[in-house]
């Protein structure tokens, strides 16, 4: 197990890096000069003076290489730089803004097992029943419905027509709910297809019929083996959508006015805020792979048939 997860966090720093260089070489490559946008933001004319003494305070004067190799070492640091909006450390605005991101995440990720689980495993055990055509059904209204039109949808019926739940912002447990059934209505679809897949692809499965005959009872077979090699699938596109959902769910926190990562982040787009979007690549970037990196630990776990001997020598 040891050597297994020191394998995969050694393999991690060649990723981190690639992820520093693209987003080093996607701003320099662009056309908006760092300078310019830190001037423009701070509502400051740009005179030829002002830009030479803020490139001269940015290193755009050095060599690329320096350049990179000088970003590499601030990252490390958790240094981003001062955001040219606010004039704060873009770390600050992240441990300032990433709580409510994590809660609307993690609210959304449980609702989505919470439902897809019982219901893609019961239709998958009762086929073609009523429970079977609901799921089906859920699926694709989950598939088809863009969450942001789904956002407006909920706001007025149950914030503008019933007053049920707050219409934006974040405060009380009113807030989570219509953002968080928002989010997890296409995971729910996702889910629930793909554990009732899995299910029937395993109980077609040899030790399935052999355990019938051995006399286990059937409430152990489903629950204890099947269901639990059946989930590997869907656990390995929760990592991916966890680590979607905490890099900002940019959409819906523009919609409900969630004060969280995304929202940040398109401000940060709009406004030519250089260091905080490179924040924002490089923590979505290390996000993704922590969260992969749990899944893969949880799936040995679940699953039996794999084992950490197989996994080290891969």
């Amino acid at each position: 197990m040891i050597s297994y997860l020191t394998k995969r966090l050694l393999a991690v720093i060649p990723i981190i890096l690639f992820a520093i260089f693209l987003m080093f070489a996607l701003i320099r490559l662009s056309p908006v000069d760092p300078a310019e946008a830190y001037l423009a933001a701070a509502h400051i004319h740009p005179t030829e003076e002002i830009l030479a003494e803020k490139r001269q305070e940015f290193g755009l004067n050095e060599s690329l290489i320096m350049q990179y190799v000088q970003t590499v070492k601030q990252i490390v640091q958790l240094d981003f730089g001062n955001s040219y909006v606010t004039n704060t450390p873009v770390w600050q605005e992240v441990v300032t803004r990433m709580p409510a991101t994590i809660q609307l995440a993690v609210s959304s990720i449980l609702l989505a097992v919470i439902v897809s689980v019982p219901l893609g495993f019961l239709s998958a055990v009762y086929k073609n029943s009523v429970i079977d055509h609901f799921s089906r059904f859920l699926a694709y209204l989950g598939a088809s419905i863009p969450q942001f039109w789904l956002g407006y949808i909920l706001i007025f019926v149950f914030a503008v027509q019933l007053d049920l739940f707050p219409v934006e912002g974040r405060g009380s447990w009113q807030h989570f709910v219509l953002p968080s059934i928002t989010l997890s209505l296409a995971l729910i679809a996702i889910y629930t297809r793909l554990l009732r897949a899995s299910v029937l692809e395993e109980l077609e499965k040899v030790y399935v019929t052999y355990g019938r005959t051995r006399g286990i009872k059937e409430k152990t077979i489903m629950v204890k083996h099947v269901l639990r090699i059946a989930i590997s699938p869907m656990l390995t596109g929760l990592g991916m959508n966890l680590g979607k959902l905490l890099t900002g769910t940019i959409i819906v926190e523009q919609v409900f006015s969630w004060p969280g990562f995304g929202r940040f982040f398109i401000e940060a787009i709009l406004n030519r805020d250089i260091p905080v979007i490179q924040g924002y690549v490089v923590l979505a970037a290390c996000l993704f792979i922590v969260c992969n990196l749990i899944v893969d630990v949880l799936q040995l776990y679940m699953d039996p048939r794999i084992s950490w001997k197989g996994r080290t020598e891969s």
